[in-house]
């Protein structure tokens, strides 16, 4: 299955949300957009998506990063695209990657 790396951005309208709440705020984006996303097998699936380090709350940040994997392959380009219409103001993915 392909990894994407994701970049994205935590702008000061957003600096007061914690980590699991942004977390959620990411699966519901993916969610929304339809991307092919892996779920785990068992009792409660869920996204296969590697966190980076937890920022502070109250933190702004420009380069946070996630690993994503895919179910099936799609560009780059267009997840950024897609995640970045679903993910509220002061979220932006920057960049995404295949690894």
């Amino acid at each position: 299955m392909p990894k994407v790396k994701v970049v994205y951005s935590k702008g000061e309208e957003v600096k007061y949300i914690g980590h699991r709440d942004l977390m959620r705020t990411f699966q519901r984006a993916i969610r929304r957009s339809g991307l092919p996303i892996a779920y785990s097998q068992g009792f409660n699936p869920h996204m296969k998506i590697s966190w980076g380090q937890a920022l502070k709350v109250g933190t702004a940040a420009s380069s946070q990063e996630a690993i994503l994997e895919l179910a099936d392959w799609v560009n780059p380009d267009l997840i950024t695209q897609r995640l970045n219409s679903q993910l509220p103001i002061g979220l932006a993915v920057t960049d995404a990657s295949m690894i």
